[in-house]
């Protein structure tokens, strides 16, 4: 579960999204593997993790070219979030939770007691992050991570994964052998990186074992556990369909604005039903994934936690929708009028953005916060509507103006 990547079992379902772009430019490794996973292992007994563990783990460890040539290669989805979610959001994942929920009742009401997060949030990351444990990943996790953690582009993130997972395996939750997870190093039913499993994992079922790979009760009490520890907050809702009017201050709808639920209310927001919002001080942003014409959400405190488990808008907003159709809700209203914009047109509207002087992070595609906040501004000196979404009319604009 990386909080910036999508998870293993989530890239194979978006297999027909995807649009290949060149590979990351490479920078050159120095010196040679052996020496140092050599070292790696003095560093190891210097942390204070076992020779056996050492041993067991990583002699005869090699470097997997095959890893590196997956991290420099980058793929782009379409970030609609309407063709998003409905990707993800299967009628057999929409089944599946529910039975899930029932099967495990007794293990999720201790869960709901000891750490207040629903059943249906923890089950819409399940069945997103391995299709509810079916799909882990099939690479040996140690190799991965060692390969990763001695390539030049990022040591400083591998290097303290590979650490936590020879920690795992001394502390006895599994063994070197039993690491097999996605290519990345991601281990478990719900993906978690070897530093989130070692700080987070928790043993549920008793058997003196953190093992989040075949025990249902810890995957699920695991997985509550972390969002508490993100700060989750008992008994409060993380996302509500709702109705927007035609005229409204669009600037206010932005993930990093909060107002009482009843200033919403006052601004004409209604539930998706049509009626009216529930009148109090809750704090909520308005989230619009797809601009002022496509779904509107009023996302909760809550809604925070899923960005700090995945930084990607899409896959937090598809993530918290999912568990909210698992709760009961409706599916989300369809809007025909809204179009969404190519990989191109996001890329060109990047580089045009970026001419203006302002930071979009990369130019690759993605509609991140970066670009969404370049787009609000631009929208407001072009006296267009400022719901941060961008539009191919946006970029005829701009183009006119560079």
């Amino acid at each position: 579960m990386h909080r910036s990547t999508i998870g293993w079992a989530m890239v194979a379902t978006l297999s027909s999204l995807v649009v290949a772009q060149p590979a990351i430019a490479a920078c050159q490794n120095t010196g040679s593997f052996k020496r140092w996973l050599g070292a790696f292992k003095r560093e190891a007994a210097g942390a204070g993790v076992s020779q056996r563990t050492i041993r067991s783990a990583l002699n005869g460890v090699t470097y997997d070219k095959r890893i590196i040539a997956k991290d420099r290669r980058q793929g782009y989805f379409s970030q609609d979030f309407m063709k998003f979610s409905s990707r993800l959001i299967s009628n057999y994942r929409l089944k599946k939770g529910p039975q899930l929920i029932r099967k495990h009742g007794r293990t999720f009401a201790r869960i709901k007691r000891d750490y207040g997060v629903p059943a249906p949030v923890i089950v819409a990351f399940w069945g997103l992050e391995s299709d509810f444990g079916v799909n882990m990943g099939k690479d040996r996790s140690i190799r991965s991570l060692a390969t990763l953690a001695y390539d030049c582009r990022r040591p400083e993130l591998f290097r303290p994964e590979l650490m936590a997972a020879l920690k795992i395996i001394d502390r006895g939750d599994l063994t070197a052998r039993e690491m097999v997870g996605s290519w990345a190093g991601e281990l478990g039913q719900v993906q978690f990186l070897p530093k989130h499993y070692y700080d987070h994992a928790v043993d549920y079922n008793g058997d003196g074992r953190r093992n989040l790979l075949k025990s249902v009760p810890d995957v699920l009490a695991s997985t509550a556990a972390f969002l508490r520890h993100l700060g989750w907050k008992r008994d409060q809702p993380w996302l509500q369909e709702v109705r927007v009017p035609s005229r409204l201050a669009w600037d206010q709808a932005d993930i990093g604005i909060q107002h009482p639920r009843s200033q919403w209310a006052k601004w004409g927001v209604k539930r998706a039903n049509g009626r009216a919002l529930k009148v109090d001080n809750l704090p909520a942003s308005l989230l619009l994934p797809m601009g002022r014409r496509g779904p509107a959400f009023l996302a909760y405190p809550n809604f925070q936690i899923y960005l700090q488990w995945n930084e990607s808008l899409v896959y937090s907003t598809t993530a918290a929708y999912f568990a909210t159709r698992i709760a009961g809700a409706p599916p989300v209203r369809r809007n025909v009028k809204v179009s969404s914009m190519s990989y191109r047109q996001i890329v060109e509207l990047q580089r045009l953005l970026s001419r203006r002087g302002y930071d979009v992070g990369k130019i690759d595609g993605i509609i991140g916060q970066k670009t969404r906040a370049a787009v609000k501004d631009m929208q407001k000196k072009l006296g267009m509507p400022a719901d941060s979404y961008p539009t191919a009319q946006l970029v005829s604009r701009l183009r006119r103006g560079s």
